[in-house]
């Protein structure tokens, strides 16, 4: 009894059961709570308004510009009745860019804004993955302590033991020594857990945005898949927020080509302009006023240094975006694959750890330990038994848990959210 106070005074951990107070944090509210405290989502729906907002402005035409002019004016008394030249003009002028480049500008900024939309989207996604990842480790550690916690009860018993067949005269001081010894060496393995914990609550608690000692988990792991088919989830990639947000970006290539073949065309103005006149002509009749109407174009020279070269690099840039788009869909196929195999596996070692390696270890300690009391067998034979029962136990946790977290990979692929 004398180790478990110990144990108690070093780690200042209590019984299992009692130790956590506070509520249960479930897989989906820390996913929620995460979502919700993300900068990140928000910046990119910004973003999207932004571009949205801006689609609107650049389809616009430019503002006109309005003239006002003095024509004329002698110099002598500066009078506008003088000569009949002088006149005040006031006009109006309207430039209209070349051809359908005002709507093919502002569908390529709408193509930016759904560019952004994905972003955001595989942002979400990723913060779930993320979320899952920190939380399903967090739950191999608070396992992995309730594990070794119930072993070290074990261990004091083998302490007990030891020291009492060693009172007896019927083994040596060398047993009691090595029970002793793994004793304390689980100790350390307690503190080591204990480490972890701390580390993975933290990074857990800041991406939730909560205090990191507030952090209660359940019980038992949260049901991901039940099955899983491979083509199905195959199927789900066209609808990544990576994929279209690669397809948006091809879509503003395409604008980009299309947008630099209107350059080719001229732009042109549209002027009107107004003259005031004062005075009388040489047989008494007011002078008329002048109405000009002009147009200007703006023909596109030396097409070979702007024009075509200007072709050229949207093209080269719509041909990076389609790369893009195949690396995007290659990458995402190869994890899929990677993740599903990584999947049946565990599925398998899951099964056998319990079927088969963990019964196996516990009866082979029990088997053991009852050798050992009846000396046919000697102590390092029940503490190795022992030391494998208590591993074999974390393995198996640790491979619910890996499947789960493959689990949760192939969720940030099909898109999934329960």
């Amino acid at each position: 009894m004398f180790y478990y106070f110990r144990y108690l005074f070093i780690f200042g951990l209590v019984l299992p059961g009692l130790a956590n107070a506070g509520q249960v944090l479930s897989l989906l509210e820390a996913e929620q709570l995460a979502l919700t405290e993300d900068p990140g989502i928000k910046r990119f729906g910004s973003l999207a308004q932004a571009m949205e907002e801006n689609s609107v402005a650049v389809g616009q035409l430019p503002d006109p510009k309005l003239k006002l002019g003095f024509m004329n004016f002698p110099t002598n008394t500066f009078a506008r009745d003088q000569e009949p030249m002088t006149q005040i003009q006031v006009g109006v002028q309207q430039m209209f860019p070349r051809g359908k480049s005002l709507d093919i500008k502002s569908q390529q900024s709408l193509s930016g804004a759904r560019v952004q939309e994905q972003r955001g989207a595989n942002r979400e996604r990723m913060i779930r993955k993320t979320v899952r990842l920190k939380w399903l480790e967090f739950f191999y550690w608070l396992k992995a302590e309730n594990i070794v916690f119930k072993n070290r009860k074990l261990f004091e018993q083998l302490v007990e033991v030891a020291q009492y067949h060693y009172g007896a005269g019927r083994r040596n001081q060398q047993d009691v020594i090595r029970a002793q010894l793994e004793l304390s060496r689980l100790d350390d393995r307690i503190l080591d857990i204990k480490t972890r914990q701390e580390k993975i609550r933290a990074e857990l608690g800041v991406l939730i945005n909560r205090p990191s000692i507030d952090i209660v988990l359940p019980e038992k792991l949260p049901i991901l898949y039940q099955d899983i088919d491979l083509d199905q989830l195959v199927k789900t990639l066209d609808r990544h927020p990576k994929i279209l947000a690669a397809q948006a970006m091809v879509k503003r290539g395409q604008q980009g080509v299309s947008l630099a073949r209107e350059a080719y065309k001229p732009a042109w103005g549209l002027g009107v302009t107004y003259g005031f006149r004062d005075g009388q002509n040489g047989v008494g009749v007011d002078r008329p006023d002048f109405l000009s109407l002009g147009i200007s174009l703006d023909i596109p020279l030396f097409q070979e240094k702007r024009q075509d070269r200007k072709l050229k690099a949207s093209q080269f840039n719509l041909g990076a975006n389609r790369q893009m788009l195949d690396q995007q869909y290659l990458d995402l196929k190869q994890a899929l694959e990677r993740d599903h195999a990584d999947w049946l596996r565990l599925t398998e070692r899951v099964s056998f750890y319990h079927k088969t390696l963990v019964p196996q270890a516990k009866q082979n300690t029990e088997a053991a330990f009852f050798a050992y009391q009846n000396d046919r067998a000697d102590f390092p034979t029940v503490m190795k038994a022992r030391i494998t029962e208590l591993n074999t136990e974390l393995k198996s946790i640790r491979m619910h848990v890996n499947r789960a977290k493959s689990e949760a990979r192939l969720r940030y692929i099909s898109g999934e959210e329960k």
